[in-house]
């Protein structure tokens, strides 16, 4: 089976965040769709291990962003590659709340949604949570970014928690043990740092070619 035909799907990439009291995060996902349109409701799915997912599942809310094409990686790698447990997620972050108090971008953002949970179905290790959508904002006119593109353009990788990851079984070379990324070669440059999620090399382990 070839497992690269998944990235040929099309899919949106988002940040959705929420919030328990003083708690709040956000991750990114790519698996958010529109199920109806009266009622207007859409489909959320994370990862059950997700600090994001546990916030959902305790306050029954939760907030969108459409990320851009020219969303950095520096974003990406805050909201992707890192736990809300142990950083705060929006620090240097252009934000705004909305009626629940759930922060959303408002910088590298085409539009936000904010939805309460109406459903919530159990898919193994994800969660699939079906919301109601309370209200919408178009933030910024502009390309939004693709799964496709993110991977393209962008040489993005997928963390083993999205619902859309495939462990790369054909290179020979160094993995973050963080991100995933793959550096190809026989030996690590000294001192080198990821180019996704910025950890240093010692992350990186050594994997040979499983092809």
């Amino acid at each position: 089976m070839d497992t690269k035909a998944f990235f040929k799907l099309s899919y949106g990439l988002y940040i959705v965040t929420s919030k328990d009291h003083n708690h709040e995060s956000g991750c990114v996902i790519n698996t958010m769709t529109q199920v109806t349109s009266e009622p207007s409701q859409v489909c959320v799915t994370l990862n059950k291990e997700n600090y994001t997912t546990q916030l959902i599942q305790k306050s029954g809310v939760l907030n969108v962003s459409v990320l851009l094409e020219k969303v950095s990686m520096d974003t990406i790698r805050q909201f992707g590659f890192q736990c809300g447990k142990d950083v705060n997620k929006f620090e240097g972050i252009d934000y705004e709340e909305d009626q629940n108090g759930v922060k959303y971008l408002t910088q590298e953002s085409a539009a936000m949604f904010v939805c309460k949970v109406n459903k919530t179905v159990d898919v193994g290790t994800h969660l699939m949570f079906i919301c109601e959508v309370q209200d919408t904002k178009v933030l910024e006119e502009g390309t939004v970014l693709t799964y496709a593109a993110y991977h393209e353009k962008k040489n993005g990788t997928t963390p083993k928690s999205a619902p859309s990851y495939v462990e790369v079984k054909d290179k020979t070379g160094w993995r973050c043990d963080v991100c995933g990324f793959i550096y190809e070669g026989e030996t690590l440059p000294e001192g080198y740092i990821c180019p996704i999620c910025k950890v240093d090399a010692s992350h990186f382990h050594k994997i040979e070619n499983l092809s």
